[in-house]
């Protein structure tokens, strides 16, 4: 133990400008995602505020088989569900096309003016985004006009149970493409131009070159980001639907982080909110070590 503690002493004082500059960071995760994970034990209390955490009466699982025998469980679990799995399927493969096919761009002028305008709306505050987003699919909105002019019927489409999913998604790629596209855009400047070459030689075309070098050389990368994001598969962020939605398409919008929302802070079910955000990280857990397990299994990558 004082081995240990002599070589800690030591490294701190060789890599001393290293650790400071690293404090910020351990501090942040200590302050933001640490220490309020002790507030999630009132998920198994019936919390007070006059009582406090540590005064509130442990109730067990009581919140927890509330949630489950819910009218809203299955509705807000199969929503979170699909919303993600579309989000997956569309969503994760965008800003991989997009990087591949500003990589084939020779001209820098054309490439640095499509990589800036596709980077542009994730920079834009998300009240805007939605503000734009109903303006746009509004009865008198530019989606409407195009409808009208190809002889349809203008309807307000964010009122619609059957369009919801899709401006939601579809949106959310405009939004994040460009930006998402910035790390794959960083592999592809890694490969190694000689593959090019000897592709070339044995008479590969451009979509063979980018189907046997470009995609197994960034591979690492596609399957360590599908594994942190299938580690948030049932992670949705409550701001833009709640921005978007409204009582009458709560059949499809509805989600777990929504419902935590009115149950927590609107109907002040604190206990409640908690547990059910509590059993959303656990599904996120579970997702997280199957895919790295899968991924491990099949391929040599994996987070750990």
């Amino acid at each position: 133990m004082q081995e240990f503690c002599k070589k800690i002493k030591s490294d701190f004082k060789n890599n001393k400008s290293l650790y400071l500059m690293i404090l910020p960071v351990i501090v942040f995760f200590v302050v933001f995602m640490y220490v309020p994970m002790y507030g999630a034990i009132i998920a198994f209390k019936d919390y007070s505020p006059i009582k406090g955490i540590g005064g509130s009466h442990w109730v067990g699982m009581k919140h927890f088989a509330r949630f489950f025998s819910s009218v809203y469980f299955w509705r807000v679990l199969k929503n979170t569900f699909l919303l993600s799995l579309y989000s997956l399927i569309w969503g994760f493969p965008a800003p991989i096309i997009l990087a591949l096919l500003l990589n084939e761009v020779k001209g820098k002028l054309f490439k640095k003016t499509v990589q800036t305008i596709t980077y542009l709306p994730h920079f834009v505050s998300l009240v805007v985004i939605a503000g734009l987003i109903k303006n746009f699919s509004g009865s008198d909105g530019l989606i409407n006009d195009i409808i009208s002019s190809l002889g349809g019927q203008r309807m307000p489409l964010l009122d619609q149970i059957n369009y919801f999913r899709t401006i939601f998604i579809s949106s959310d790629i405009w939004q994040q493409i460009g930006w998402n596209s910035i790390i794959y855009l960083a592999a592809l400047s890694g490969v190694d131009e000689q593959l090019y070459e000897a592709a070339r030689i044995d008479g590969a075309n451009r979509w063979k070159q980018t189907i046997n070098v470009t995609l197994p050389a960034i591979s690492s990368t596609i399957v360590i980001l599908l594994i942190l994001r299938l580690g948030n598969l049932l992670t949705i962020g409550f701001e833009k639907i709640i921005l978007l939605y409204n009582p009458g398409i709560y059949e499809v919008a509805d989600v777990i982080s929504t419902y935590v929302y009115r149950t927590g802070l609107l109907e002040l079910n604190w206990s409640y909110s908690t547990a059910i955000g509590l059993f959303n990280s656990l599904l996120n857990f579970i997702l997280l070590i199957m895919a790295n397990r899968i991924s491990k299994r099949f391929s040599e990558t994996s987070l750990w």
